[in-house]
C-alpha cells in the first residue's frame, strides 16, 4: 500500500498527471495568519497551465465566507476558480433534498453553529428552534470555544439520542484553534454523540457528499485526473482515494512530526494502519 509513495520538490514534476485541484485550505494555503507565498505562487502557476482550482474546506461556514477570509490573507477570488466548503456543500443538499444524507431529515432544526451564524441555514425551507427537544433533526455547523467541550452536551444529547434525533454535521474536524490552543471541533462533538448512540451523517472530507459536489462542480470530470491536496491523511487523502482522485499529502501540517524524514517517515506510519496512502508527498504547497 504505501511503496510507491513518490516525494516530489513540487507540483511541476507532475502537471501531466491532472488537470484539476482541490486545495485544502488551512496548512495547505495557511495557518491562519496569510497566504503562504510558494502558495500563493503555485496558484498561479496552476491556472496558467491551464489547471482548474477548487478550494476545498471542512469549514460549517458558506464558502462566500470563507471566500472573504482567504482574500483578506492574501488569496483574491479571481486567483482560483471557486471554494466549496462543507457549509456550502450542506446548505445546497437541505435545499434541494433529492440526495443523501439530506432526505427525510425533517424541517424543525436545532442549530449549532459558532458565534451565533445562521447563514447554514438563511432561506432554508426550516423551523429552528431553541429546544432541542422540540427539533427534528441537529445541525452541527460550528462550535463556540465555551461549548467546545463535549461533556457539556452529554445531558441534551443524551436525551436526543434516546429519541433518534438524526445529526448531520458540516464540519468533520476533531479539532480547532481556540483563544486559548487547540481544542474540540465539531466532528468531536459528533463522534460523541455517536458514542451515546445517536445517528450522524457527515458532510465534509472524507466523506463523499463533499467530494462529490466538487466533481459536479468541476463538470463531472475522470476523478483520476482530480489531485487532491491538503495535509491530514484522514481527511484529504482518505476522502481522495475513496473517491477514485490522485492524492497529495504536504508533509510540513498536522503529520509534520512523524514526515519530517520524507517519505521512509510516512511509510513508518502507514504501514499496518487502515488509511489510503497519497500518491506523493511534498512539504509546503510549491510549483
Amino acid at each position: 500500500m504505501t511503496a510507491d509513495i513518490v516525494d516530489i520538490e513540487g507540483l511541476g514534476a507532475i502537471a501531466d498527471r491532472f488537470d484539476h485541484v482541490l486545495l485544502d485550505q488551512w496548512g495547505t494555503l495557511h495557518e491562519g495568519q496569510a497566504i503562504f507565498p510558494r502558495a500563493r505562487d503555485c496558484v498561479t502557476r496552476l491556472r496558467e497551465a491551464g489547471k482548474r482550482v477548487l478550494v476545498l474546506s471542512n469549514s460549517g461556514k458558506r464558502a462566500s465566507s470563507n471566500a472573504a477570509r482567504l482574500a483578506s490573507l492574501g488569496l483574491p477570488t479571481g486567483a482560483y476558480d471557486g471554494i466549496l466548503t462543507s457549509g456550502e456543500v450542506t446548505w445546497h443538499g437541505l435545499k434541494a433534498r433529492t440526495q443523501q444524507p439530506f432526505i427525510g431529515v425533517g424541517r424543525t432544526c436545532f442549530l449549532i453553529a459558532r458565534g451565533g451564524d445562521h447563514a447554514i441555514t438563511d432561506g432554508l425551507d426550516l423551523d429552528l428552534v431553541a429546544d432541542m427537544g422540540k427539533a427534528e433533526f441537529i445541525l452541527l455547523a460550528g462550535l463556540d470555544d465555551a461549548m467546545a467541550e463535549p461533556e457539556h452536551w452529554r445531558a441534551d444529547l443524551t436525551d436526543a439520542a434516546a429519541r433518534g434525533l438524526p445529526m448531520l454535521c458540516a464540519n468533520p474536524d476533531l479539532t480547532m484553534f481556540g483563544a486559548t490552543g487547540l481544542m474540540p471541533a465539531p466532528g468531536a462533538l459528533a463522534r460523541f454523540y455517536e458514542a451515546l448512540g445517536g445517528r450522524v451523517a457527515y458532510v465534509g472530507k472524507p466523506h463523499r457528499p463533499i467530494f462529490a459536489a466538487a466533481l459536479e462542480r468541476l463538470g463531472q470530470p475522470d476523478p483520476a485526473r482530480v489531485l487532491m491536496i491538503g495535509d491530514s491523511l484522514d481527511h484529504d487523502v482518505a476522502g481522495a482515494r475513496h473517491a477514485g482522485m490522485l492524492a497529495l499529502l504536504l508533509r510540513s501540517g498536522v503529520h509534520r512530526d512523524k514526515t519530517r524524514t520524507g517519505p521512509g517517515g510516512l511509510v513508518r506510519k502507514l504501514r499496518g494502519a487502515d488509511v489510503p496512502a497519497p500518491h506523493w508527498t511534498m512539504d509546503h504547497l510549491a510549483w
